[in-house]
């Protein structure tokens, strides 16, 4: 299952609300250069554009459903199809965002000073990641697939590691002038009810699962998730679902 940029879009309100905090956030104002780093759709290098309203803005994914989605959005940008874990600029930047990309990436102790490396000097790294690994949604989702008719298919599926404030705090220190972490919760009222929080996690965090799965499994795969999640969130008296999200900020200023 490759990523799906309209998948992914259903819930833009909400997912976007994170990075205009992060952006907000961002301490350095003189930015000439800034890049968004799994860019998305768009949404959050749209939110970059209007803060640094004079810098040369780019923006790096490696879905092209994705890239195609930002170009549309933002065609006065430049988009280019990249992997993360193995791009190597030829040049400094200002900023660089990251947001609800570094989770997929591993080894974090080695990318994150790599990328505090990549900025000018008073350049700062911006990333927010969510840190739910322990929440129901994704509990439940390794739940179902070490069990029974899926455990040989899907029971080994692991999300690259989370780490807690203290770790990226120790990583980035050494390098940085400066570092601020916080964790905040969000909680996204959803109206589709249960189903929509099947919806919102078939554009992340299960596509691990149901790319490995054919169509009929993955249609029985979600049918089981759509139960478990039921009863994990309660719905409110109107059917809305508030969806607890935590997530990660590291602010990190060279």
């Amino acid at each position: 299952m490759s990523w799906s940029a309209r998948q992914y879009s259903m819930f833009e309100q909400q997912r976007t609300r994170p990075v205009r905090d992060l952006v907000a956030a961002i301490p350095t104002t003189e930015v000439n250069v800034a890049i968004d780093l799994g860019c998305g759709p768009g949404n959050s290098t749209q939110v970059l554009a209007e803060r640094f309203a004079s810098a040369t803005i780019r923006g790096i994914d490696s879905s092209d459903d994705m890239l195609k989605e930002a170009r549309q959005r933002l065609p006065e940008l430049s988009f280019e199809l990249a992997d993360i874990a193995t791009w190597r600029p030829d040049q400094r930047f200002d900023v660089i965002l990251a947001n609800a990309s570094l989770q997929w990436v591993p080894d974090h102790a080695e990318l994150y000073p790599r990328l505090v490396n990549l900025l000018n000097p008073g350049g700062t790294l911006a990333v927010q990641t969510p840190d739910n690994l322990e929440e129901p949604a994704h509990r439940l989702a390794r739940e179902i697939a070490s069990s029974g008719r899926w455990a040989d298919k899907i029971g080994s599926v692991r999300h690259p590691d989370r780490h807690p404030a203290r770790a990226y705090f120790e990583w980035l220190q050494p390098h940085c002038a400066e570092v601020d972490v916080w964790r905040t919760t969000y909680h996204h009222p959803l109206a589709g009810g249960h189903e929509a929080v099947v919806e919102w996690f078939k554009g992340s965090a299960l596509r691990p699962y149901l790319q490995r799965l054919d169509e009929d499994e993955q249609r029985a795969f979600l049918e089981t998730y759509l139960q478990a999640v039921s009863q994990a969130y309660p719905a409110l008296a109107d059917g809305t679902v508030l969806l607890p999200f935590p997530r990660l900020f590291v602010v990190a200023t060279r």
